[in-house]
């Protein structure tokens, strides 16, 4: 089973967000780069159906020299080499540039899968995965909370509200995983993964190396760009309803500040 992982780094959740001087793009000073979560569930995934069917994992992913750290990490833990697009502007040229490129390097490895997560938690498109299934012209299975495998075909859950979901597809097909880290629970690189990952194979590729003209990637040929960026305003402080009322005259404050105030009711 050869099984492909799109993995892409982004900043942990927990960086602070600055708006840049040019008003349309971030300060990333500081920031501590990570393995995107829903990529993160991916490679497990991928893991795992490796234990059960063999076969490899290859992570591919994209960008600046920094975003090298991140692959390492996932060949660390478990996966057996890596592809790297090694186009450090490649995501100023729009989403659509970035699938196309990233499909090229997946038509040349021929996998039987490939995996991503649902969505980036930097800028929450979910866009990835279904325009690079459509370059492949493979069908997509979306939001996976489960993953069954035999060999031939491939069998999901997803989660809708009140129920579930299954979906099934033949070989080759795109997945893409949602859910949480309750549910996917992926592994640490352990000490030993992470001195097998300096010696695992990692291509390093241009994108004239994947057949592609790079006149074609330059952030004025992207579809969609951003215009500006904007914090949103700070929420006014909560109120808290005391002054001495008893139970009756706290819920008589608070219809009248609902109504008054508020006005939302």
């Amino acid at each position: 089973m050869n099984i492909v992982v799109i993995l892409k780094q982004t900043p942990d959740t927990e960086s602070v967000i600055r708006i840049a001087g040019d008003g349309k793009s971030v300060v990333t000073d500081g920031f501590k780069w990570v393995i995107n979560p829903y990529d993160e569930f991916a490679v497990e995934a991928a893991l795992k159906i490796k234990e059960k069917h063999g076969g490899k994992v290859t992570i591919l992913s994209y960008g600046p020299q920094r975003v090298v750290e991140a692959v390492r990490t996932a060949l660390a833990m478990g996966a057996d080499d890596a592809v790297f697009i090694d186009e450090e502007h490649l995501e100023s040229c729009g989403r659509i540039k970035v699938a196309q490129a990233v499909a090229a390097a997946i038509k040349e490895m021929s996998p039987d899968l490939v995996f991503c997560g649902s969505r980036a938690v930097d800028m929450d498109m979910a866009q990835r995965g279904p325009m690079v299934a459509e370059f492949l012209g493979w069908p997509h299975l979306a939001l996976a909370t489960s993953i069954e495998c035999d060999g031939k075909t491939v069998s999901i859950q997803r989660s809708l509200e009140g129920g579930k979901v299954t979906q099934e597809s033949t070989l080759p097909v795109l997945v893409t995983f949602g859910g949480s880290h309750a549910v996917w629970n992926p592994r640490y690189a352990s000490l030993p993964g992470i001195m097998k990952a300096k010696k695992k194979p990692l291509q390093n590729k241009k994108l004239a190396d994947l057949g592609l003209d790079a006149a074609e990637f330059t952030p004025e040929k992207a579809k969609v760009r951003v215009v500006s960026l904007e914090l949103p305003p700070e929420r006014k402080p909560g109120k808290i309803i005391d002054g001495g009322l008893d139970t009756e005259g706290k819920a008589r404050e608070l219809v009248r500040l609902l109504h008054e105030e508020a006005k939302v009711i």
